[in-house]
């Protein structure tokens, strides 16, 4: 029988497979998909952004951001922004591999998510300028809480994919990577 983490890699790509693939957007970003308790009780590491922030206020997000020239790849991008924003270091997460890129509408990116596995009860530090709480989100209450909703964004009624989960909704692009992930990591 296969590793647990060898049956993660198995059902994700790798991060090279992920970046050559061509999606639409203007501008790259990467995101952390922190994943803990696997395969027991899996769930995932989230972030609620600061509501008084100039983009994506008060939006439930993983942790992630542009590159920034320091940054090897994507993969660096994720794993320094998961840090920066919710204090997780680097050296404890397990890069196990990548969903396909998911393109923003709006803002013209192409958001790069990162698979990494983390120990269970790690404690986190949001970084006040960014992250009003932490989420720690299993897989089960995420998939529980699935429904195609109708959300008015600037003023345009949309009926999106979303996740509503202990009173918090998961929509747009972070709703898409998380469909994305449910679709290949079964809970």
């Amino acid at each position: 029988m296969a590793q647990p983490s060898q049956a993660l890699r198995d059902a994700l790509l790798t991060p090279e497979q992920a970046a050559a693939m061509d999606v639409h957007g203007r501008s790259d970003a990467a995101v952390l998909i922190p994943l803990y308790s696997y395969p027991e009780r899996p769930g995932v590491v989230l972030t609620e952004r600061r509501a008084d922030l100039s983009r994506h206020a008060g939006e439930i997000s993983f942790p992630g951001g542009v590159p920034e020239p320091g940054d090897a790849d994507l993969v660096a991008c994720a794993l320094r922004e998961a840090d920066e924003e919710i204090g997780l270091d680097p050296s404890q997460v397990e890069v196990v591999g990548a969903l396909p890129p998911v393109p923003t509408f709006v803002t013209g990116y192409r958001i790069h998510p990162c698979v990494g596995l983390i120990p269970e009860a790690l404690r986190f530090e949001p970084n006040p300028r960014e992250v009003e709480n932490v989420l720690l989100a299993p897989l089960s209450t995420i998939a529980a809480g699935y429904g195609r909703r109708r959300l008015v964004r600037r003023g345009v009624p949309i009926r999106t994919d979303t996740y509503l989960v202990d009173g918090n909704l998961i929509w747009g692009a972070t709703a898409r990577i998380v469909k994305l992930f449910l679709e290949r990591v079964p809970v």
